[in-house]
């Protein structure tokens, strides 16, 4: 999707169908939009310069006529020439045909609307699984960089595994989980993504199949998939992945791994009890299955502390174990870690190594030091109560706007709410809608291996005020879609 960040001045002389043209021959021109980039349709670039689409027509005519675009019918209107290639005797350099050979596999369509829906000012984000910027605990950040600030002497790179700091602290946090480790058994990543990926780079072959819960986080993602590997769904009830299930799949052939997020699973919320911990844990140890264990959501309980995780309960070292503060506390620190034996560890920070180089050395200190100093737990306290209000709130609109219309669990803590819908409808019709009225939602069928009715709401994110308005809306949305 080409980004359009400017509109023609209404105020000039220039006739605005010129302007626009000069504008996409501009960045034709300068390669910005190559060879084969496929242009907006004309609603959207409508849209986009804010004119008539009569307009859009005029300036469409004339890059056509000057040999720069053409029509693909169904595959809408692409680039087929710059200026230079039209003066040269050359075949123009077409740098589509190289990004459609790259290895790793686009978005799907919705997630690439998504991420870029997302920082639109005037839009309601009902599915964002980010803490809200109202939740920003300013005061406590200025201490804790106030306090770095006379402790780091260096910022340059640091050794392979992360800081030994953060990793030494990380170490003594993670036994409040009854998780016993060494610092060198901890590998500092840039988010739980970046441990997924260095997984797949490092220690999987392709070819092999990964096993998810159905529906899953991951399946929206493709990381995997783009190393070569295929992704299983297993099904879910209440209590997570299902044992027989589990049984049934993990011993094919093939199969490399199973990757759980058993605590406040997303995007469903549901959290899988002792006794399925145990059972799941046991089927794995007697097919020699490892676990990728994604525990990013644990801090975020609200209403009692969930049951340890697996690799509490891993006599074995099968489980990976993936923390990060990325919920709970923010994002764009861009900091996670990741557990499990010395020897998986040291080949997924030697490719760490390869790939950035190491995590942020400023950010690892500001975590090392929320978490050391205390001030992580008390700030944990605080947010609670907040996504209690937010979680409440939700509840409230939906019993009172959804309740012929869709059906909910209320979930223990985490963001998300799954909505399952009881009429029949189209999601992508749904999302398109919902975009136009300035609505965005994640629908439920980028995380499942097949349809679903679902819609994965998030309270953590927008405003009460807009929380409340938007699911009022989107409940009206539903009830008049088709």
């Amino acid at each position: 999707m080409l980004t359009i960040d400017w509109k023609p001045d209404k105020t000039l002389p220039t006739s605005l169908y010129k302007q626009i043209a000069d504008y996409i021959k501009k960045r034709i021109a300068i390669g910005e939009w190559g060879i084969g980039s496929k242009l907006p349709t004309q609603r959207e670039l409508a849209k986009a310069f804010n004119v008539n689409r009569s307009t859009i027509v005029e300036a469409l005519d004339e890059l056509k006529s000057e040999g720069l675009i053409e029509g693909k019918g169904s595959g809408g209107t692409v680039v087929i020439n710059n200026t230079w290639s039209l003066l040269a005797s050359t075949s123009p350099l077409n740098w589509y045909n190289y990004i459609k050979s790259g290895i790793y596999k686009p978005n799907r369509a919705t997630i690439q609307s998504i991420n870029k829906l997302e920082y639109e000012n005037d839009i309601i984000r009902l599915g964002t699984g980010e803490l809200s910027p109202e939740l920003y605990p300013k005061e406590m950040m200025k201490t804790v960089l106030n306090n770095i600030s006379n402790k780091v002497t260096s910022l340059g790179y640091e050794e392979p595994k992360g800081l030994l700091f953060l990793r030494e602290t990380i170490a003594q946090y993670l036994k409040k989980f009854n998780i016993n480790v060494s610092p060198s058994s901890i590998l500092i990543v840039s988010g739980s993504l970046q441990a997924l990926q260095l997984v797949a780079m490092g220690i999987l072959q392709p070819g092999s199949t990964v096993l998810v819960e159905n529906p899953s986080y991951l399946k929206s993602l493709y990381i995997f998939e783009s190393s070569g590997m295929k992704l299983k769904g297993i099904d879910m009830d209440d209590n997570g992945i299902k044992s027989d299930e589990t049984v049934k799949n993990s011993s094919n052939s093939g199969t490399t791994l199973l990757y759980t997020i058993p605590t406040l699973h997303n995007p469903t919320g549901r959290i899988m009890p002792q006794v399925r911990r145990k059972q799941i844990l046991e089927i794995c140890e007697k097919s020699r299955l490892p676990i990728i264990e994604d525990d990013a959501y644990r801090e975020l309980w609200l209403d009692e502390e969930p049951p340890m995780p697996l690799k509490a309960i891993d006599k074995h070292g099968i489980v990976l174990y993936m923390g990060s503060i990325s919920k709970s506390l923010a994002p764009g620190l861009r900091i996670g870690w990741i557990v499990g034996p010395e020897s998986v560890i040291e080949r997924l920070g030697d490719i760490k190594m390869q790939t950035d180089y190491g995590a942020s050395s400023l950010s690892q200190w500001a975590v090392a030091e929320w978490i050391s100093s205390g001030l992580y737990e008390s700030y944990l306290i605080e947010l609670r109560e907040a996504l209690k209000i937010r979680r409440k709130t939700a509840q409230d609109t939906l019993e009172k706007h959804f309740s012929n219309i869709a059906e909910w669990n209320i979930p223990k803590g985490g963001f998300y709410i799954w909505l399952k819908l009881k009429k029949q409808l189209s999601l992508d019709r749904l999302f398109a809608i919902s975009s136009i009225e300035r609505i965005l939602i994640n629908p439920g069928n980028i995380y499942d291996f097949s349809k679903n009715p679902s819609i994965r709401i998030s309270y953590a994110y927008a405003s009460l005020e807009d929380l409340e308005r938007g699911l009022v809306k989107l409940a009206q949305l539903i009830k008049e879609c088709d």
